[in-house]
């Protein structure tokens, strides 16, 4: 049987600037994130989600960080017809905000300037008011924004939120990175089983959405 770690042991990790693997629920998107905390992640960081997780490298923001930045949620701003009837199998709306990079980087989408985005991103949401956004980055970049529900797992239990809890419990800013953990084999999202064992193999926690549900909501 393999080992789901507890919440007390996810958030630890996570106040140590660690990866954590989230499984949100087999009924919702079945799938599990890398996650890491924004203000961590290196460019080392950015080539593990990109080998290892193969998903897309996002960079969830709390609601009250994206209201200060007036970022807004991706499918109001589209001005064409795909961005009508949104309709998504495994929740009410999408969480897409911009895509950005940082105005330091060249290209964006480099490790190391991946890494440079994200990490100038956590700065920013640690003080917003201080922080011109505009000034600081620029759209489109290589970098997707997620804006969370403004009450976090008790309005939306994705992984923008999930992740956003465990910064919350692990007092660091909000905003953390989440990566989707797809098969190779199968092509298809990583199964619970294969993700615990990947995080046994490299040492890190696993735990199951609903964990953290139950606990912080």
């Amino acid at each position: 049987m393999q080992r789901t770690d507890g919440v007390e042991r996810t958030v630890a990790a996570f106040e140590r600037g660690e990866p954590v693997l989230v499984h949100d629920a087999a009924d919702r998107e079945g799938e599990t994130d890398l996650i890491y905390p924004a203000g961590s992640v290196t460019a080392e960081a950015v080539a593990r989600m990109r080998n290892d997780a193969g998903g897309l490298v996002c960079v969830a923001l709390s609601d009250a960080v994206c209201e200060t930045f007036d970022l807004p949620f991706a499918q109001e701003v589209i001005d064409h017809p795909v961005g009508a009837d949104h309709d998504l199998g495994y929740d009410e709306r999408s969480s897409f905000s911009l895509t950005v990079n940082h105005r330091d980087t060249f290209t964006g989408i480099t490790d190391a300037d991946r890494s440079r985005t994200i990490t100038e991103l956590a700065r920013a949401a640690t003080d917003p008011d201080g922080v011109d956004f505009a000034e600081e980055f620029r759209a489109p970049g290589h970098v997707h924004l997620l804006r969370a529900a403004p009450n976090l797992v008790a309005d939306r239990e994705g992984h923008t939120e999930l992740g956003l809890v465990l910064a919350e419990a692990a007092d660091l800013p909000p905003a953390v990175v989440v990566c989707e953990m797809l098969d190779d084999r199968s092509g298809r999202a990583l199964s619970p089983a294969d993700a615990r064992a990947y995080a046994e193999r490299n040492g890190f926690a696993y735990v199951e959405g609903a964990d953290v549900v139950r606990q912080f909501d």
